[in-house]
């Protein structure tokens, strides 16, 4: 089998623009390839680990990867699946988010001896003439053709700015930039960049010919990627200082049964086979395919020693045991104002909520526990003594969880 079979038996491929070119190019190590990452935080989160994986798994089988950081689309921000616009970045912030990225990355791609590059689209996009652009690449682009592409007709009854108008121009110059100057013959990404990427498909034919264009493919990855990534309370990052070993850990443990498998197929490098033995497996067994699940995904973005740390916290949590390697929240003697502290400043304090409206659904709703016990009382209250040594166990849901100790 080769690795464009493989992508395509773990699901990860919806659709391609000339198939027998891409089986050739990737089958043979061949393929130049690029994704897109948008600087918008200062960590990536777990909505681009398909993007990582993928990568990871072309490169090893011979192809190179390009990771382009949109540094310059950035700026404009892109309308793809938004509902409003998006807040302005200073250049500063940009560079920043872009220094991050790169490291995270690298826990996937291997950046040695001209294995895979790291690119910056504002290196080409903030030095652009705007009536060369105009002229240049805009009289390539049908106005028409743009306004009937998905992006831009979910945003068109509440309003698309002339900036955002502007994203599928940016990001086509980009395949046609990345083209010329490092022989990328190939684009990746997910189902509501199709209109994008076919512009820039579109725009090296005309600008270069046929002949050119006939090596430039786009390839659509399964949309699966775009679910992932959010929580009640906020994303998960793969950052160890904004999502913890044990919440990264905990957020995979906690999948949906009917998922499990389909994240195991599309994230994980266990063989094929492996998988497939899996497939009939149901009941108790679906709770070990989490684990297996969590505690690769871990292993891969946090290492192997944090994957075993969080795999026995997990377990000790649930066994009712000690989980010294949970993540811990502080409380001060002045948090104290009065003599017991009640279940909603609890939940506030630890973080495990933004406020007590929340903090009160929660446990109106049955989703909070203290050591193991549902606190349905919203009066539930408890005393500085009780956070000391130790401390306790709170948990929001499914998936959230803190140590709460006394400073």
């Amino acid at each position: 089998m080769g690795i464009y079979e493989e992508l395509q038996a773990r699901g990860l491929i919806a659709q391609v623009t000339d198939e027998e070119r891409i089986r050739d190019l990737v089958n043979n190590g061949k393929a130049v390839f690029y994704i897109g990452f948008d600087p918008t935080a200062d960590s990536l989160h777990v909505g681009h680990f398909m993007a990582l994986c993928l990568m990871k798994r072309l490169q090893e089988a011979g192809n190179k990867p390009i990771a382009l950081i949109g540094g310059g689309t950035a700026m404009i921000g892109d309308p793809s699946g938004r509902t409003d616009m998006r807040q302005m970045m200073t250049p500063e912030t940009i560079q920043h988010n872009c220094e991050c990225f790169k490291k995270q990355m690298s826990r996937f791609i291997d950046f040695s001896e001209g294995k895979a590059l790291m690119v910056n689209n504002a290196d080409w996009l903030m030095d652009l003439n705007y009536i060369e652009v105009l002229r240049e690449v805009g009289a390539h682009f049908s106005v028409n053709r743009m306004l009937s592409a998905e992006c831009y007709k979910q945003r068109m009854e509440k309003g698309l700015s002339f900036l955002e108008f502007n994203y599928m121009i940016m990001q086509s110059y980009d395949f046609y930039a990345l083209f010329q100057k490092y022989g990328c013959n190939m684009q990746f990404g997910g189902d509501d960049q199709w209109s994008n990427m076919l512009g820039g498909t579109e725009l090296i034919r005309r600008k270069l010919g046929e002949d050119a264009g006939a090596m430039t493919i786009t390839l659509l990855l399964n949309s699966e990627g775009k679910k992932m990534g959010k929580t009640q309370s906020g994303a998960v990052w793969l950052d160890p200082e904004k999502t913890s070993p044990f919440e990264f850990y905990q957020y995979w443990r906690n999948v949906a049964d009917a998922d499990v498998l389909k994240c195991i197929r599309m994230l994980t490098f266990l063989p094929l086979e492996e998988i497939d033995k899996m497939d009939s497996w149901e009941g108790a067994q679906l709770n070990t395919a989490k684990e297996i699940l969590a505690y690769e995904l871990t292993r891969l973005v946090h290492g192997g020693e944090e994957a075993e740390k969080a795999q026995t916290a997990a377990k000790a949590l649930f066994s009712q045991g000690a989980a010294a390697d949970m993540p811990t929240a502080e409380l001060a003697a002045e948090d104290f104002a009065e003599e017991n502290m009640d279940i909603l400043s609890v939940l506030v304090k630890s973080g495990l909520v933004p406020s007590r409206a929340e903090a009160r659904r929660a446990v109106q709703q049955g989703g909070v526990t203290v050591d193991g016990e549902k606190v349905t009382d919203i009066k539930a209250a408890y005393s500085a003594e009780a956070f000391a040594g130790e401390g306790m166990v709170v948990k929001k849901g499914k998936k959230n969880f803190r140590r709460v100790i006394m400073n």
